[in-house]
Parts: C-alpha cells; sequence; structure tokens
C-alpha cells in the first residue's frame, strides 16, 4: 500500500532535493507541491495527504496557524515533518505534534530513518482484493481489479466487468463508494470508474474514455474535484514509469 505526500516549500533547491531523495520509496506517492500556507492548506483539504513535509523557512510561524486552522476541518490531520535550517522551530514543532523535525540541508540518512519509522508505526493496511455483494442468502465475491465500472439506477448498482459480464445488486452506488479500494474514483451521480482502466480524461467533453471495450462515461461538474484527483494520480504513475 502506498502513502501519499504534500511538500510546502518555496525553495526551489530544498524541494528539488527532497523529491529526489523520496524517489527512492515507491511506497511515497506525492501528491502535491506547493510553496505557501495558503495554498498548502487548499491542498491538504483536496488531497487529505498521509503525510506533509514542510520547510518552515521564516514564515514557521505561518504554518503553525495553518495547521491550527486544519485542525478545524479535518478529523484526523495527516503527519507532520518540519524542516529547517536550524532549530528555531524544534520546539514549536513538538507541541504541534510533528512527526519530525530534521535540519537542513537535507540528509538521506536522516530521511530514511523517518520513512521506516512511519513505516513501523503507522503501516498501511492492505485494501480487501475482493468486495461481497449479498442478496438474500446469496453471497457472490467480485475480484475488484476485474471491475472497470459501477452505474447506479436508482436503489440498484451494476457492475461492468473486464470480461464483459454485467451483474446487479440492490444496493445504491453509494453504499458500495466506501467500501472500494483508493482507485475506484466517483466522477459523476450514476457511475464510479475504476482508475486503472482510464485511458482518457476528455475536459471539453467531460468524457472519461476505458481502455476496455472503448467505453466512454461521462463526469460532471458536481465530481470535477474527483476528476482532478484522478488525473494527477494517473500523471504521477505515468511520470514515474517513465521515468
Amino acid at each position: 500500500m502506498e502513502y501519499t505526500y504534500n511538500i510546502i516549500d518555496s525553495d526551489a533547491s530544498s524541494k528539488l532535493q527532497l523529491q529526489l531523495y523520496l524517489e527512492e520509496f515507491e511506497d511515497l506517492v506525492c501528491a502535491e507541491v506547493d510553496t505557501s500556507a495558503s495554498s498548502g492548506l487548499n491542498s491538504i483539504l483536496k488531497y487529505n495527504p498521509d503525510l506533509v513535509l514542510i520547510n518552515l523557512g521564516e514564515d514557521g510561524m505561518d504554518y503553525f496557524q495553518m495547521i491550527t486552522e486544519l485542525n478545524q476541518y479535518m478529523q484526523t490531520l495527516p503527519l507532520i515533518i518540519g524542516y529547517a535550517k536550524t532549530k528555531k522551530y524544534a520546539y514549536n514543532a513538538i507541541k504541534s505534534g510533528f512527526f519530525d523535525y530534521w535540519i537542513l540541508p537535507h540528509n538521506e540518512f536522516d530521511i530514511r530513518k523517518t520513512i521506516f519509522r512511519l513505516r513501523k508505526l503507522h503501516p498501511k493496511q492492505d485494501t480487501p482484493s475482493t468486495i461481497c455483494l449479498k442478496s438474500y442468502k446469496d453471497y457472490r465475491y467480485l475480484d475488484t481489479k476485474n471491475i472497470l465500472y459501477l452505474k447506479s439506477d436508482n436503489n440498484t448498482t451494476d457492475f461492468f466487468m473486464k470480461d464483459g459480464n454485467v451483474i446487479s445488486a440492490f444496493k445504491t452506488l453509494k453504499s458500495f463508494e466506501e467500501k472500494l479500494p483508493k482507485d475506484f474514483i466517483r466522477v459523476h451521480q450514476s457511475y464510479i470508474i475504476n482508475s486503472r482502466y482510464v485511458s482518457r480524461i476528455n475536459y471539453g467533453k467531460s468524457i472519461c474514455s476505458l481502455n476496455h471495450g472503448e467505453e466512454e462515461l461521462p463526469f460532471s461538474k458536481t465530481y470535477k474535484d474527483k476528476v482532478d484527483q484522478l488525473k494527477e494520480m494517473l500523471s504521477k504513475t505515468a511520470a514515474k514509469a517513465l521515468n
């Protein structure tokens, strides 16, 4: 399982160095990079990352204020790692519950120790690879990797499978939304799609194309944030593959 992270750093060289060190860890995926407390706050609320890394720099108190604001909006905060050229903000970081505090320039060994401690203290649980459809005394188990998308029709949800089969369940789309792995993104009142099969996102036509069966599914303005999240997720996966 993967950990998502946001970086907030206005120093280009520090940011680049940190990204290069973090690329070593295949279970870490960058959700967003920002340069200020205000844009960082927005991105954290948007992507809800597991980890946030902040260059406290000269604006350290702005970031502690940002964390105070996050407490007003989020049930559970991401783990926070702060870094600076001195220990100037170390006390505030401890009081604010930071996971770790680094001294610049970035040290590969310190970063590695922190990531290993993260894995030990906050292990990611494997998401179940099957979903159970129950109807009276009939239990049907679907491998989520073989689901292309879900389509709702009132109180019925149809599962469109990779092999062409369509399986119906007498439950709402909402009831499945939280049970499915993170690969599944709701893009419309009537559709949840498996991101691993998305081949194209056309904002002009508001359509997501799948690479199986040449399916084209609509997305709505209501779920545009989810579509943006899908685009970012696919773009980062593609970039990682190219590198």
